[in-house]
């Protein structure tokens, strides 16, 4: 273990990410798990962002924040899964501190960016259900783009206050982290400084900036279920919730596998849940998001049959061609 002199004190420079390492005989079973659920991710929230490309039909506000929920969703899952198949396939468990706080960096980015762009989402389908007149007003191009923006940087700036105070901790004392990534409890529970600033930091801008959108979403969904309760029609009323259940599914996996981590009591036997629970919401739910849209929405689907076709005309095998010509000839075929 890698220690340098700081004062009085040792200072660590290495942490072990203990993760499933409990269970020597998963290795290799989990590292293959890990590796189909890794390109079955990439691969799908790639492929909805080249739909939402390429398919002008989908050039909407709708499909603008799936195609950014998806870029996300991509970013978010290669944070976590690659180092821990690394870590399955080496055995090696170490992490240099300051790569840990880069890990812990860009993931409460994507984290904290996910909340606020699901919240966006939430108000875009509020608007569309319940302010259908002025949908095209209110939804323009410019306002999307500052919405989907301010979520990246919303992210972006609660992760680098709370991580550039992480990186002011001293750590001393034992170096084994008890999760598969670096969170922030687990990391600040190994140190020797006083974390009860960073602590308070933390959920100040914790409420700040995922208490409003999660609120946003209830908020927008209370309104959103008593507008189609009015509809008469049942038919009607169909239609329109299913042009959001498929985000009310995404919300609920996300928030509610969130929640039950981060505000269930820390007891040495829930942890092991705990972990079980962090795998659903930052392995999990960026692989069944492109499942859920695609399966429970039409013009995805029919986006999808469409590339199909495409494959077929250049001879059924899209992958003979590089992805970059195989996209540049869509957009060109459709004149986007």
């Amino acid at each position: 273990m890698a220690k340098i002199e700081q004062g009085n004190q040792t200072a660590i420079t290495e942490f072990i990410l203990l993760g499933f390492g409990s269970h020597p005989e998963l290795r290799v079973p989990l590292f293959l798990l890990f590796l189909v659920i890794y390109i079955l991710t990439v691969a799908g929230n790639i492929l909805i962002i080249a739909l939402v490309v390429a398919d002008p039909h989908l050039h909407t506000p709708m499909y603008f924040f799936l195609g950014n929920l998806s870029c996300l969703e991509t970013c978010y899952t290669s944070t976590i899964l690659p180092r821990m198949m690394a870590s399955f396939l080496t055995n090696e468990y170490v992490v240099s501190v300051n790569g840990c706080f880069l890990q812990y960096y860009f993931f409460t980015w994507l984290a904290g960016s996910e909340c606020c762009l699901l919240s966006v989402m939430s108000y875009d389908r509020y608007v569309a259900i319940c302010k259908p007149l002025h949908y095209a007003t209110l939804m323009n191009g410019k306002f999307c783009l500052q919405l989907a923006a301010g979520s990246w940087i919303n992210g972006m700036v609660a992760s680098a206050i709370v991580t550039s105070l992480m990186s002011r901790l001293i750590f001393c004392g034992p170096n084994e982290i008890d999760h598969f990534f670096c969170d922030f409890t687990p990391v600040t529970k190994l140190s020797c400084s006083d974390t009860r600033p960073i602590e308070l930091v933390t959920f100040v801008l914790a409420s700040i900036f995922t208490l409003p959108p999660f609120l946003l979403t209830l908020i927008s969904y209370v309104c959103i279920i008593i507008t189609i309760l009015r509809i008469p029609s049942p038919t009607g009323r169909q239609k329109a919730f299913s042009t959001c259940s498929s985000h009310l599914i995404v919300v609920t996996i996300f928030y509610g596998t969130l929640n039950i981590v981060y505000l269930s009591p820390k007891t040495p036997t829930l942890r092991d849940l705990n972990k079980v629970f962090s795998i659903f919401y930052t392995v999990l739910t960026p692989l069944v998001n492109p499942i859920i849209y695609s399966l429970r929405n039409k013009n995805v689907k029919e986006a999808f049959q469409q590339f199909l076709s495409y494959c077929k005309s250049f001879g059924g095998d899209c992958y003979s061609q590089s992805s970059s010509k195989f996209l540049i000839s869509i957009i060109k075929s459709q004149n986007f």
